[in-house]
Formats: structure tokens, sequence, C-alpha cells
């Protein structure tokens, strides 16, 4: 599983998420949580927004019990 981190843009090109929608998912719970990375600098777990991603697919397939 890769630790590795990505920064904002990335997560969005990955999503076709804006800025805003992303933020409000966090805030519901509905999407992983950005980790501090700086005084002013956030990023995500990649493999944690590959995951959603791959749940995202396998909803809209059906392909979840």
């Amino acid at each position: 599983m890769s630790k590795s981190l990505i920064r904002l843009p990335e997560v969005q090109r990955r999503t076709g998420y804006s800025k805003a929608w992303i933020y409000r998912l966090i805030s519901e719970k509905r999407f992983p949580s950005s980790i501090k990375i700086g005084s002013r600098a956030i990023a995500f777990v990649e493999s944690e927004i590959d995951e959603w991603v791959n749940q995202r697919i396998a909803e809209s397939r059906g392909e979840v019990a």
C-alpha cells in the first residue's frame, strides 16, 4: 500500500471534483481527510484517494454488496 502524499490539484485531477466540493465531502465524512504537511500546506494519502475512487467505480457498476 502506497504511503505517498499527493497535493490538492492532483486529487482534483483524479476525482474531477472542485476544491470546494472536495472540502464539502470531507466535512460530511464522505471523502478521505487531508493531512497537514506544513504551516500552510496540506496533502492527501495517495492510497486513500485511490481506494475512494475505486469504491465509487465499484458502486456505479453495482459491484458492491
